[in-house]
């Protein structure tokens, strides 16, 4: 089984990742992003947005069973990390493990 906390470690230290809700808008409405990864709680009405802009987009959203916080955390930001769009995986099975949810 896949740890998906220590891909999304090795996502935002090998890959090409964007932080934040309206980077992540920007990036479903662009569909140029691989993954998005939603904390648990996510702003609903950022939520909403990005959910419907990567379906239109064709790109999967990941929800982060945690919060903003321990995401932030995860990542290595002393921030809250309510969003993040992964442009390039790097060395990560991130998307491996968006198959198994």
């Amino acid at each position: 089984m896949i740890d998906v906390n220590r891909e999304i470690e090795r996502v935002v230290k090998t890959g090409k990742v964007f932080f934040g809700c309206n980077s992540a808008v920007k990036n479903a409405l662009e569909g140029k992003v691989k993954l998005i990864v939603l904390a648990e709680n996510c702003p609903e009405e950022a939520k909403r947005k990005i959910e419907y802009y990567s379906k239109l987009s064709n790109v999967p959203v990941m929800i982060y069973k945690g919060s903003g916080r321990d995401l932030g955390e995860i990542c290595g930001k002393p921030f809250i990390v309510s969003a993040l769009s992964i442009r390039e995986v790097g060395d990560s099975k991130i998307l491996e493990a968006m198959e198994g949810q």
